[in-house]
């Protein structure tokens, strides 16, 4: 008979969401410094993270002003999206024509290169933060206009044949049946949306390449790459890639915190 037990700790979802991947990450970085280390890779070539972190360190300073541009960028476009989506996706909602006839310019929009119109968005709008910022917002919008449409639509024909025999008005139809059915797809969509705000800042920053007191992360990239510092470059895509995780984690949190006391898609993954 086995009469082994399992560690509180271990039978904790959270604790092996995050036991887990934390146990990937130590072995990929012990990986990647014993092989920089084993074949002696050039530092200008791949950095050991030793290397890397260290000049994450010596440059803190300077890259922590440059992650809060960035971020600013990221939520100013990332709130504008969702706002730009939602009006958006409410106005789709109500009329078949109205949708038929846009929505192929909305997809127009999201499949054209952001690299390949933001210098003409940065030619058009002189403030170099607005056009980050409306480049950005191109970018996230689309998942949000789609996401909250197609939940919009997604309500079940039973309940919207009651309310319409109870007279329901638009407006109820909206704020009563088709805005809680959209709830799932509109979180979903603010998961997406979230990184993809992060990566157009990046882009358009790449794109503007301004220097100056206005710099994001992309332009330190730019900058470590011109004086070949390539720990510097690793150091700045490192707190890229943090602060995507992050975002994701924010709106993921945000999205069960909404979700799971009415929800089966959060409420099964809570226990």
């Amino acid at each position: 008979m086995n009469t082994a037990k399992t560690s509180p700790w271990m039978s904790n979802p959270t604790f092996r969401k995050i036991l887990y991947p934390t146990l990937v990450a130590v072995a990929v970085i012990l990986l990647w410094q014993g092989w920089v280390s084993y074949f002696k890779i050039p530092q200008f070539l791949v950095p050991s993270p030793m290397v890397m972190l260290e000049s994450l360190w010596i440059n803190l300073g300077s890259l922590m002003m440059s992650l809060l541009y960035t971020l600013k960028i990221t939520v100013i476009s990332f709130l504008l999206s969702i706002v730009i989506g939602a009006l958006v996706a409410f106005v789709l909602v109500q009329n078949r024509f109205v949708e038929t006839a846009l929505f192929p310019y909305i997809v127009f929009l999201q499949v054209t290169p952001i690299v390949a119109i933001a210098p003409l968005i940065i030619i058009w709008v002189k403030d170099t933060t607005l056009s980050l910022v409306v480049c950005s917002t191109l970018m996230a919008v689309f998942p949000i206009i789609s996401n909250t449409t197609q939940g919009l639509r997604s309500v079940s024909p039973g309940l919207l044949s009651y309310f319409q025999l109870s007279h329901a008005s638009r407006l109820q139809i909206l704020l009563r049946l088709r805005i809680p059915s959209a709830l799932p797809y509109f979180f979903g969509a603010l998961r997406i949306s979230s990184g993809l705000s992060l990566i157009g800042a990046v882009v358009a920053e790449f794109v503007a390449g301004t220097g100056g007191n206005n710099t994001g992360l992309a332009y330190q990239i730019l900058q470590a790459g011109y004086q070949l510092d390539i720990p510097l470059m690793f150091a700045a895509l490192l707190l890229i890639s943090l602060t995507g995780i992050a975002l994701f984690g924010v709106m993921s949190w945000i999205s069960r915190r909404a979700l799971r006391a009415w929800h089966e898609s959060e409420a099964v993954q809570s226990h």
